[in-house]
């Protein structure tokens, strides 16, 4: 049985009425892997967000973490889509074996990145959501490290991620080239600072309206380096993203100071996450959604295009550092 294996129509309806909201029939699934998510219709308001945590990845101090962070960022009149209260007080519902939360249902559009504007903007509330997470530390979230990112994902793709036969030594050994070089970019950078971060801020993550932005899915959350929330808004070749970046932390500053020594983690934060998210598809595979929606994943090609991308990115990590 894989994790959802129970949660049908009527289980997801029955959760949400018993959380004190009264759904009118309509549910419709939205696009997540790592959880499920749904929008559901009341009988009374407009629709909800529902959100079923994947068992077993986060514990309920955890996620309460989570909702606390993103409630206080809320609370400060920053746009983010903090929880909902369940019952009138607590954010995290238990219904069955699963775990789950209730959003109000936010419209907007990806951001437009080739707009300076729109780069000054969301410099802007990076900072004041960054202000904010270096108030205090996390307890229960881990911290963004070469380890999981990198170590271990490595690992676990090498035993268990069914590399074709003649890719594995290609493989490995590249690795083994990228690791020593993403722990000296890090030792390069110093001593630097972390805090609560979003940390998973890509562009589909921001929801854009005429009014602005507002950040969603906080379930990546965890400490780590404020350069974790920025460099995935940089695109394009070097000097295009160097521009973008100018414009970032134009804003960003009005808010929040910035290390310019965090530069020297863009590169290296790239390179993890390619090697982390080729693990997570690896370790979700017996999830059928999974090889619905991901069929290209395990073929030689993807193997070889990895190796490749991984490859651009051994010269990236050689390369000086993006400069402000």
């Amino acid at each position: 049985m894989h994790p959802y294996e129970n949660l049908t129509p009527d289980v997801i309806l029955d959760a949400i009425d018993a959380s004190g909201h009264r759904c009118d029939g309509r549910l419709q699934a939205l696009n997540s892997y790592e959880n499920r998510v749904y929008q559901v219709g009341q009988d009374e308001g407009p629709p909800l967000i529902a959100k079923f945590y994947r068992p077993q990845r986060w514990s309920d101090a955890a996620i309460l973490e989570e909702h606390a962070y993103s409630s206080e960022l809320a609370a400060r009149e920053i746009p983010v889509v903090a929880p909902l209260p369940l019952d009138g007080s607590h954010t995290l519902g238990q219904h069955l074996d699963l775990r789950f939360a209730l959003y109000p249902k936010q419209p907007g559009r990806q951001p437009e990145l080739d707009n300076t504007d729109t780069l000054e903007w969301l410099g802007r509330f990076m900072g004041r959501i960054h202000s904010v997470g270096a108030l205090t530390a996390f307890q229960a979230r881990p911290t963004l490290d070469i380890a999981s990112f990198g170590e271990e994902p490595v690992a676990f793709i090498l035993q268990h991620g069914n590399l074709p036969p003649e890719l594995h030594t290609p493989y490995a050994t590249l690795c083994e080239q990228l690791l020593p070089l993403i722990r000296q970019r890090w030792q390069e950078a110093g001593a630097f600072a972390t805090l609560r971060l979003h940390g998973d801020c890509h562009p589909g993550n921001i929801l854009w309206t005429d009014a602005g932005p507002h950040f969603v899915d906080f379930d990546d959350s965890r400490m780590g380096p404020a350069i974790q929330d920025l460099w995935m808004l940089l695109s394009g070749e070097r000097l295009e993203q160097q521009t973008q970046l100018g414009y970032l932390l134009d804003g960003y500053s009005e808010f929040a100071d910035f290390d310019e020594h965090e530069l020297w983690l863009i590169e290296p934060l790239r390179t993890l996450r390619m090697l982390h998210y080729a693990a997570w598809l690896a370790r979700r595979w017996d999830d059928p959604a999974f090889p619905a929606n991901f069929p290209w994943f395990n073929s030689q090609r993807y193997w070889q295009d990895q190796i490749l991308a991984l490859r651009e990115q051994q010269a990236a990590l050689q390369e000086p550092p993006l400069r402000v």
